[in-house]
């Protein structure tokens, strides 16, 4: 048999990543314009971000449908005339939507970006917010969300953050379906007026930008009325339970979520604890999986994740296992945490997590679009681009000892969450609250 192991070629991990800077010009309604002059295809993408995330929001469902209502009809144009409009000129139109943000972004060839600029004038600064339009978008979504909610995983997901900060939360609140009777056109005015405005808003455009293009992208953004800038003082303290079940009949899987209320990204242990957070389940060949999938066969997949948001972040443990293996899968999860509390990891898994974590920053950074997703997010964190940079530096250095003492800081079973929704066999609630 031939070796072909020495035809292999060599893993190169890079050691510093060079990206795009933007130019940052500051207009004079006071929207900050971010431009990535780095492709070589004709094509632009320009995104609007704006302070008008969910935790925003005073009336239920506002901030989403506000967001996804913008281009439901305009002063000038009805929803079908844009939805026209983006499809002639083979522009994409996108929106989404956190706790925190609404982003809104277009995309267009560069020979038809004046246009997509014209209808994206309308969305922006002229949405109509049509009666009609609300009541269609409200049935689709109460639909929608009864059916999502129809189904473990999603109410361990809502539970889970109910639990992390608590009820009343902005992060943590969620309403029911039925209050989408009760939106007003009045209502998605009040919260469109009041957060879609100069101070709540950056713009980050990518691709290939000449002068044209970018003064017509500074018309447009330097338009966006001012208002308030949204004050984060007086948001509330998250406050964690330690466990919640919920009895779902006739499961025959539960829906499983472990984690802990941890930092936001803007904290020194922030990089270290995603190393820990990715050796414990963050690929698909984590300790988590090899526990929970290859040895036991409790479940198909198995995810750890750390979850960053402005004012707070959280590292959460998220599967799905047979009913009969709940207790007993709940236990092994913290197995694993423990033994990351008190064995050193070892070298070769280390150096692969590490790698793995390098290959996804280059993953992400794969083309003018992807650089721009990242801009968005280092922004929001109060970085510039040499953050990732700090980040591979901070992710290379880390060491077993110093995996070690973060998992004993922060994985410690005593300050955990536990959510489970599901059927306990025993008809107990495997030893949670409900």
């Amino acid at each position: 048999m031939t070796n072909h192991t020495h035809n292999r070629p060599a893993i190169v991990v890079p050691d510093k990543i060079s990206i795009c800077q933007p130019q940052s010009t500051v207009l004079p309604n006071g929207v900050t314009l971010h431009i990535l002059n780095c492709s070589d295809q004709d094509v632009a993408r320009v995104s609007f971000v704006f302070h008008a995330g969910t935790s925003f929001q005073t009336t239920p469902f506002s901030a989403s449908s506000a967001a996804n209502l913008l281009a439901e009809g305009t002063s000038k144009f009805t929803a079908q005339q844009i939805a026209e409009q983006l499809d002639f000129y083979g522009s994409f139109y996108e929106v989404s939507l956190d706790r925190d943000y609404a982003v809104i972004t277009f995309v267009s060839l560069l020979k038809f970006f004046p246009q997509t600029l014209e209808t994206a004038r309308e969305i922006l600064l002229s949405p109509a917010f049509d009666k009609k339009e609300i009541e269609i978008y409200c049935n689709k979504r109460k639909q929608r969300l009864a059916v999502e909610r129809s189904k473990a995983a999603f109410q361990a997901r809502e539970i889970f953050s109910q639990a992390i900060f608590g009820n009343d939360h902005p992060y943590g609140v969620s309403y029911p379906e039925s209050l989408y009777d009760e939106l007003t056109r009045r209502q998605l005015f009040e919260f469109y007026n009041k957060h879609y405005t100069a101070e709540n808003c950056f713009v980050v455009c990518s691709g290939k930008l000449d002068a044209s293009a970018q003064a017509m992208i500074a018309a447009l953004a330097g338009n966006i009325p001012r208002g308030n800038a949204d004050s984060a003082a007086g948001f509330p303290k998250a406050h964690s339970v330690r466990s919640r079940y919920k009895k779902y009949d006739g499961a025959v899987q539960s829906a499983v979520r472990i984690g802990k209320l941890l930092f936001p990204r803007t904290h020194p242990d922030f990089v270290p604890m995603q190393v820990v957070t990715t050796i414990l389940g963050g690929y698909f060949g984590s300790r988590l999986v090899h526990n929970l999938r290859e040895e036991h066969g409790y479940t198909y997949g198995v995810y750890a994740a750390m979850a960053n948001l402005e004012h707070e972040g959280y590292m959460a443990v998220a599967t799905e296992v047979a009913t009969e293996a709940t207790e007993d899968a709940v236990r092994q999860i913290f197995v694993e945490m423990d033994r990351m509390r008190t064995d050193l990891v070892d070298e070769h898994e280390l150096e692969m997590v590490k790698n793995i974590m390098t290959g996804e920053v280059m993953r992400v950074l794969d083309g003018p679009f992807g650089i721009a997703d990242v801009t968005i997010e280092n922004i929001q964190n109060g970085n510039d681009n040499d953050y990732l940079d700090r980040f591979l530096e901070t992710v290379k250095s880390t060491t077993p000892e110093q995996v070690r003492e973060m998992a004993g800081r922060y994985f410690d079973p005593e300050t955990s969450t536990t959510v489970i929704v599901g059927e306990d066999p025993s008809g107990g609630s495997f030893g949670l609250d409900r």
